[in-house]
């Protein structure tokens, strides 16, 4: 979709929020609305205007990326500039309240008040990441992409990885194939978690060498185009010991079931609970400590949520995380992750490197 489609639909949101414009801060939203990718930048949208106020690093590049917005050059903090382009706007003016500090509202709201600008100042929040939830298809292209590289990268991992080697090390190898692969970077810090460590979801790559029968848990996503892919598979050098069989088979049982049953219409809580049940009925409920998933996107974790209070309904054109896992304090963990996409009312795997 054009960025002239998204505007549409943004401005159709401030019509049903009363508001005559919105200040964008939160830089995915700034991509996502305009398609300039610096780093530093406001996005002031109204009715009829399209502003990109950045600095005088981005003025060429915004220009060249963002050819619907007026590019205005400014200086400072926002609340150093922004009365200069009061005069653009109407009289409400929504703002990104996740994403704005209380330090600089304050600020922001000061210079208002001494300018004598005739403005209120609105707290949003979830404007535009809903509009972002829905995948386009040059987004999924994107994604697919990513999670090609992804796939390579784990699969050249198994062929390589063996016992001895750090945690460290095999980060190393999966981030330093998806850079060569072409990706623009890694989506996150790559996880590898081995034997004990496994039992911490997000834990980071030591020293410990991995061991010959322990679970290792590796966790990776690239980057293409500003889209980002995710991965989990859980890997055992040598013989595995009975409890891997066993909670291996129920993850990966529990993934699969939610995989083949998650339906356009159910909600976020509604899918976890695919999976959830058959940890539960496994004996390992309290073990399965996270949500079933997330959205992916320009951000690992954006809309939709995937967890047992999630109140978000799942519509075609949605991309989302199934990854169930069980986690046991001084023995490990076991997660299994794919990237799926809502099509047809079904979800379609992206992700394909194997499993077991």
């Amino acid at each position: 979709m054009m960025v002239s489609e998204r505007l549409k639909k943004l401005r159709q949101q401030l019509v049903e929020k009363e508001l005559d414009a919105i200040l964008i801060s939160q830089p995915e939203n700034r991509r996502y609305l305009s398609g300039f990718t610096g780093s530093a930048g406001y996005l002031l949208i109204s009715q009829d205007k399209a502003i990109l106020a950045t600095d005088f690093r981005y003025v060429e590049q915004g220009g060249q990326e963002a050819p619907l917005f007026q590019i205005v050059q400014v200086e400072g903090e926002l609340h150093h500039w922004f009365p200069g382009l009061a005069g653009e706007v109407g009289r409400r003016l929504g703002f990104e309240s996740a994403h704005i500090s209380y330090v600089a509202f304050h600020q922001w709201l000061a210079s208002v008040k001494e300018n004598k600008v005739p403005l209120d100042l609105v707290a949003t929040e979830g404007v535009v990441e809903p509009l972002r939830s829905i995948k386009e298809p040059a987004e999924r292209e994107a994604m697919e992409q990513a999670a090609a590289i992804g796939d390579a990268a784990f699969n050249h991992l198994v062929s390589v990885v063996q016992p001895g080697m750090t945690e460290k090390e095999v980060a190393w190898e999966v981030e330093r194939h998806i850079r060569e692969a072409g990706a623009e970077k890694v989506a996150f810090d790559i996880i590898v978690a081995a034997g004990p460590n496994g039992s911490l979801p997000h834990h980071k790559p030591s020293s410990r060498p991995i061991a010959t029968g322990e679970p290792v848990v590796v966790d990776l996503g690239a980057q293409v185009n500003g889209y980002c892919s995710d991965m989990t598979r859980t890997l055992c050098l040598g013989t595995p010991d009975d409890t891997f069989r066993k909670v291996y088979d129920v993850v990966l049982g529990a993934q699969l079931t939610a995989m083949a049953t998650i339906q356009v219409g159910a909600t976020g809580g509604q899918a976890d609970a695919l999976a959830r049940t058959v940890i539960e009925k496994a004996g390992y409920g309290a073990a399965f400590g996270h949500g079933l998933g997330h959205g992916i996107g320009l951000v690992p974790h954006e809309l939709p949520r995937l967890g047992r209070r999630s109140e978000h309904v799942l519509k075609d054109g949605m991309v989302f995380t199934v990854e169930p896992g069980i986690y046991i304090a001084g023995w490990g963990g076991v997660r299994i992750e794919d990237m799926v996409v809502l099509e047809g009312g079904r979800a379609r795997v992206l992700t394909k490197a194997k499993k077991g």
